[in-house]
């Protein structure tokens, strides 16, 4: 992991996912260089003192961008603005709930990422799901190479990310060079569905994710025999349950077992382990809908697999870091244990050798995705050379 604030792992924590989305470290350090002492102050003061210096990172590439469009050069234009859009949500994802101008930078996040998208020519694209009279937003990426329907991974965020951090950090482009085509999905209580549509998490992940396949079986370009599901952080809770309660998943992908979430939230009240974002428990109770901390724990003590595992029948890969120091490696071990109906179930745990060693491998992505992606392709059907 790399450490540019010792003091302060939350900080850290998202200089790292910025990292891994494609941050270029000399823009790491002119945005870092004036915080030193602003991360060791209160959460308000120091994530404010956060933002003004990532945005202003951000509006310098926006600029920039402006240049080479100017001059016709949209792929470069594309490719400082999906920076841009990379810098704003490392920013705001730090923000307390209801702090003054969040969605504002919010939503101007969002319209610098799509802009730079199409300017970059990736295939990819916005696309909106039907759910509960409202929608759920997601990015579909398609597969290379393939005729006729794609195997498909749908992928969903963990409690503070989104599905454009996911597309940035990779995963989608590694599966569609391996024949596997991606939906990014903002599930309930997370990206657009919390921040613009108020559409609060659950803990019955399979009651939005069938929702999803329905959609998914509308599309000509989608096989619907090969549809897998991944998810990262929390939704190593939500993946696993979804696959179990939702027989038309072919198989699963954890990264980041969060087997137990509900113990998790016990060992932070008595302040073990470490903590995603600052402004912790305001942050919770808003995705979970909650009034306060103890309506929240009684939510929680619903987020666990125990009796539901044994329900799966596809393969399923479980992946950890060795050094995971929000989620205990224990609670990996007793997702894969309690597979014991899986046809082909897999524990892969991230070490020093093969790095990614931290939560959900937010400190080496690359590894840990292509292990992943070749997986996926293995039990979708598509290729790995």
């Amino acid at each position: 992991m790399f450490r540019y604030f010792p003091t302060n792992y939350v900080w850290d924590l998202s200089v790292n996912l910025s990292i891994e989305m494609g941050a270029r470290m000399g823009e790491i350090a002119e945005m870092c260089a004036p915080l030193a002492e602003a991360a060791k102050a209160p959460d308000a003061a120091g994530t404010q003192a956060f933002r003004e210096t990532w945005v202003r990172m951000a509006d310098k590439l926006i600029d920039l961008a402006g240049d080479d469009a100017a001059l016709g050069r949209t792929i470069s234009a594309g490719d400082k603005l999906l920076r841009a859009a990379n810098y704003m949500i490392t920013a705001e994802r730090l923000q307390a709930h209801g702090s003054e101008g969040r969605i504002a930078l919010y939503r101007r996040h969002l319209a610098t990422f799509y802009q730079g998208l199409a300017m970059t020519r990736s295939g990819a694209q916005r696309v909106e799901i039907p759910y509960e009279g409202k929608s759920l937003s997601a990015i579909y990426v398609p597969a290379q190479g393939v005729e006729g329907p794609q195997p498909l991974l749908v992928q969903v965020n963990g409690l503070d990310s989104t599905k454009e951090m996911k597309y940035l950090v990779g995963l989608p482009r590694l599966l569609a060079t391996r024949g596997i085509a991606s939906l990014i999905v903002d599930q309930p209580g997370t990206g657009e569905a919390l921040r613009l549509h108020d559409i609060k998490a659950r803990f019955d992940s399979e009651h939005w994710a069938s929702r999803v396949v329905d959609w998914l079986e509308t599309r000509a370009d989608v096989d619907p025999r090969r549809i897998g599901m991944e998810g990262v952080s929390l939704g190593g809770y939500y993946c696993p349950r979804a696959v179990a309660f939702e027989p038309r998943f072919a198989c699963g992908v954890s990264w980041g077992a969060n087997h137990d979430w509900r113990d998790v939230q016990k060992r932070r009240l008595e302040r073990e382990g470490d903590f995603p974002v600052p402004h912790y428990w305001g942050h919770v109770c808003w995705v979970w809908g909650a009034r306060d901390i103890d309506e929240f724990m009684q939510i929680a003590e619903s987020v666990h697999l125990d009796g539901i595992l044994d329900r799966i029948r596809v393969p399923f890969l479980v992946t950890h870091g060795e050094k995971d120091s929000q989620i205990p490696l224990k609670w990996a071990h007793r997702t894969y244990e309690q597979l014991v109906n899986s046809p082909r179930r897999e524990l892969k745990v991230f070490d020093e050798r093969t790095g990614g060693v931290q939560h959900s491998s937010f400190d080496n992505s690359a590894n840990a995705g292509a292990y992943i992606a070749d997986w996926v392709a293995e039990a979708l059907g598509g290729h790995t050379a």
